[in-house]
Parts: structure tokens; sequence; C-alpha cells
């Protein structure tokens, strides 16, 4: 390819991501179909602006390695421990029952038993992009039902990993099939054991070293050398250079420099994310998918259907009421990104033919295009089934139904905690909510009352006994997050005294605006002017009912 060449494909690129993604999220959609439709239109299939796709494959399945770093990052051995029964009971069923089914349907259909095993983990995924996006943007993610969704999701995730394993071995002879899982197994483990051990007696040091140099730059660059050299030594043992990723991101998740890992790979994640996705927009075939319209939409239906019914009875069955099985079987019935990963890797393996894999890609983008009603769908129906306001956080309400006057705290931070250790020792009980898990297994393990909840719900308010409490105080790191649950006080319980930490005058404002009691500025003193003010409250208000 001619210099002139690679910049023309390059800027057509460029020109599909900024046009296509930000319109779909206008929309409401996920990028991910904005980068899919751009490397449909860019193909050549359609305009033919980019004609050469496996130049840019390998650059863009960099992306795929990126992505399951960052997932390996955000499982910490902890995490993974809190969540064990919905993660390895829920989540091991959903994926093992809906892959069985629709394996089973695949292989009635004609397809043969390699391809099916291939098509039922596949389309068994769902997207956990579009899914999280969801539940963050409607602040559920701290409900029963949304701490469901990110179990099963959190397994799926997992068993991309053997997936991607399995895909290449099913191409081999079948008589050889079951040596060469057990050895890509034993690969796998020990390729495990090596990276971790190194990771822990390797990579602190060199963690510590770099940062106490504070060179942003080496230690953005030594966390590539290890990704990429975690993948190399993956790869050359016969397995994924995902799995490698994966396996670097777990490694460094027990580290005090995750955070600063995850910011620092963000970027390069991104634009590798959507230069894949585009490459497999590229590589379906319009045409074919033309001449299977009616088979395209009657799978694309039959998908939904049978992944939100399965779903739904494992809900059942795990103890969740009858709306919230509900909500979890639709708002998790679309599928994955990931199953475009195992279709490309798929036909590349020639386990299953591209014709096939064009028309399953374009149903699992179809899937992805509609989550969004059918969590609306979700919605309404769990709401019909439940009743209104039924939905509640029982698991919080059981242990604090004895509390009597005691004072909520919305965020278990630096600021949160220290609030909570100055109402402990003037003997003020407390009830404190925060939405990161890790933070809250710490708390819970040493006696705390802290939950896992959000805010801003008011189930999650009166399970925290919202109703009983002497005032509530806000110590949330974003100011959105503080005035949603000042919003949602202040219009079921317009008594109750707030107290809240306030980022600048804007945020200040709001919260002016709706009567919040007091105020306390971001201060080097912040934790005890804000408990203080708290404290001189409380002590103000018992005197005054003597």
């Amino acid at each position: 390819m001619t210099d002139a060449g690679f910049l023309s494909e390059a800027l057509a690129f460029l020109l599909a991501a900024v046009v296509f993604a930000p319109l779909f999220q206008r929309l409401k959609a996920s990028p991910i179909l904005g980068f899919l439709v751009g490397g449909v239109v860019i193909g050549p299939h359609a305009l033919g602006l980019v004609s050469e796709t496996e130049t840019t494959r390998h650059l863009a399945e960099l992306g795929v390695v990126f992505l399951l770093f960052a997932i390996g990052l955000e499982l910490s051995w902890e995490r993974l421990y809190v969540m064990r029964r919905s993660v390895f009971g829920l989540g091991l069923a959903q994926v093992g029952l809906t892959s069985l089914l629709i394996g089973t349907v695949a292989y009635m259909a004609g397809l043969g038993a390699e391809a099916s095993v291939v098509v039922g983990g596949a389309l068994a995924l769902s997207s956990t992009a579009v899914v999280l996006q969801l539940l963050s943007e409607r602040g559920e993610l701290g409900t029963r039902f949304g701490r469901t969704c990110f179990a099963v999701l959190l397994f799926q995730d997992l068993a991309v990993v053997p997936m991607l394993t399995l895909v290449p071995a099913l191409a081999g002879d079948a008589q050889t099939l079951g040596p060469m899982l057990g050895t890509a197994a034993l690969k796998a483990l020990a390729a495990f054991a090596v990276i971790l051990v190194a990771g822990r007696l390797v990579l602190r040091p060199i963690y510590r070293v770099i940062a106490a140099g504070r060179s942003a730059e080496v230690l953005s660059a030594v966390t590539l050398l290890v990704l990429l050299g975690s993948s190399w030594l993956t790869q050359m043992a016969g397995l994924s250079a995902a799995l490698g990723g994966f396996l670097a991101g777990l490694m460094l998740a027990e580290t005090e420099y995750r955070h600063q890992i995850a910011a620092d790979i963000q970027p390069f994640r991104g634009v590798l994310m959507g230069l894949f996705f585009m490459t497999v927009g590229m590589s379906i075939d319009l045409g074919i998918v033309a001449e299977s319209l009616w088979l395209v939409l009657g799978l694309t239906a039959a998908l939904i259907a049978l992944k939100a019914v399965v779903l739904g009875a494992l809900c059942r069955i795990a103890g969740l009421g009858t709306g919230d099985a509900v909500r979890c079987g639709l708002t998790l019935s679309q599928g994955g990104e990931f199953a475009f990963l195992v279709f490309i890797l798929a036909v590349s393996s020639r386990v299953v033919a591209p014709a096939v894999a064009d028309v399953l890609m374009v149903v699992v983008a179809l899937t992805m295009a509609v989550t969004p009603l059918l969590a609306a769908a979700g919605g309404w129906a769990g709401r019909r089934l439940s009743g209104a306001g039924a939905e509640r956080a029982q698991d919080i309400d059981g242990e604090t139904k004895a509390l009597d006057g005691h004072v909520i705290v919305a965020g278990y931070g630096r600021v949160g905690r220290a609030v909570c250790q100055m109402l402990e020792g003037q003997g003020v009980p407390y009830a404190a909510l925060d939405m990161e898990p890790d933070r809250v297994a710490r708390a819970r393990a040493a006696g705390l009352p802290v939950f896992y909840g959000d805010a801003g719900r008011p189930d999650v308010l009166m399970g925290a006994g919202v109703a009983r409490a002497r005032a509530a105080v806000l110590t949330m790191d974003t100011p959105s997050a503080s005035i949603r649950a000042a919003e949602g006080l202040r219009a079921r319980f317009p008594g109750i005294p707030i107290f809240a930490r306030v980022h600048d005058d804007q945020h200040r404002a709001r919260l002016e605006a709706m009567g919040v009691s007091a105020l306390v500025h971001e201060t080097a003193g912040l934790s005890q002017e804000l408990g203080g003010s708290v404290l001189a409250a409380l002590v103000k208000g018992a005197s005054e009912a003597e």
C-alpha cells in the first residue's frame, strides 16, 4: 500500500468514527453500533473507501486485548469473593444453559457440531458495554436488579477467556479435541501461574520505582510493556493474546496503581476498540444479509425471547422477585460485543462459514440496537408485576430496622469515612451507603454498617431507614450524584435535614435552591467541618426537644 493509500484509509476510518459514533450517542444508542455502521459504510461491501481489511485487523485486535486487560484490572479477588454466589452460580447457569439450548437449535438447523458449540457460546453472551451504560445512567447499579445484571455480565466476561481458547481447538481433528483442550487448559494454568507470580515479585517494586520518579510517560510505557509482553507470552504458548491481556490486568488489579493504570490505558482502549468494531462492520456482506432479511429478523426475535425466558426463570429460581427477574431477562437478552470477536476467530479458524457469521453478526448488532427499548419494557413489566414501590433494598432493611434517630451517610470515601468516625465517636448511630463494592466489602469485613446502594433511589433510602433518620449527609465525589440524592430526599422526605459536601459554586447554588440545611465547600478541613456541622445540629435539635 502506498503512503497516500494508507493516509486515505486512515482518514476514512477517522471520518467514519467522528460522524457515526456521536450520531448514535445522540440517538441514545451505544457508540459501538455507530462504529459498526461506520465500518459497513466505508467497507468493501458498500462505498469501498477501505479495501484492505487484513492490514488494519491485526491492529484492531489489540483493542480486544486492551478491553480484556481493563476487565482483569477491575476483577480484584475481593470483589469476586463478595459476589461469588451470583457470579459463579447464576452467571454460570445462564451461560451454560443458554449455550446448550442455542447450540442444540443450531445443530438441528444443520450446522456442524463444532460450529454449533461456537454459535451457542457466542450468542449466550450479552453486551457489557451497553447494559452497564444503561444501568449507570438510570442509577440502578445499586439495586438488587442492577447487582444481579452486573454479576451475570461479570461471569460472561470471564467466560470469554476459555471461549477464545476453545475456538481454535475446535478447528482440529475431532479425535484429538479432548487432548488439545486438556493441553490448552494446562498451558493456560501455567501462563496464569507464571504471570501472577512474576507480577507479585517483580511488578510492584518496578512500579514503585517508576512512580517515585513522577514520570507519567514512563509509567504508561511500563504498563504497555506489561500488557503486550503478557499477550506475547500467551500467544507463544499457543493461546490467545487476549488471554494474556486479561491475566496482565488481573495481575495488576491487586496493586495500589490500578486506578492510575486504568486511566492511562483508556485512550488506547477507546481508539483500538473503535477500530475493532469498524473492521467487524467492514467484514459484513450486506448482499448476504439482504438475501436473508426475514431470517435475520426472525433470528433476532428468537434470540431475544430465548435469552429473556432462560435468564428470567433462573433469576426466579435464585430468589429474585418476579418483577426483577423479568427485568433482568429482558435487559440482558441482547447479544454482546464479544460475539463479534468469537465469530471472526471462528471464521479464520474455518469452524463457522463466513455466510453464517455475517448473518449472526447482524443479528447481534440488531439486538444491541433495541436494548434501550427492551430495558424500558422490562422496567414497565417489572413495575406491573411487583407493584409500584415494591422493589426495596431488603438486605439493608433487615440490618437497619432496629436503628432509630440515626444518620444516613451517602458516600463512604475519604470524607464519608471521616464523618462516620466522628459520629461513632460521639455515640451517634449511622448507616452509610456507597457504590464501590471493594470499599463496601472492606467496611463490612470490619463490622461497620456500610451497605452497597445508590442513595439517589428512594427504595434504597427506605431500606436504610430514612423515615426514622435524624439527618442525611451527602459526601459523594461527583456533584451529579449528590444533586440526584438531594432531589430524591427532598421529594420523598422533605422534613429531613441534609448536610452536603459542595464541589463548586454551581453545585452550591443547585443545593441551596433545594433547601439543603448546611453546605460545606471543598477545603483542607472538609471532613472535620462537615462532621462538626452535623454533630452541632444534632446536639441543638436534642436540646430544643428537651
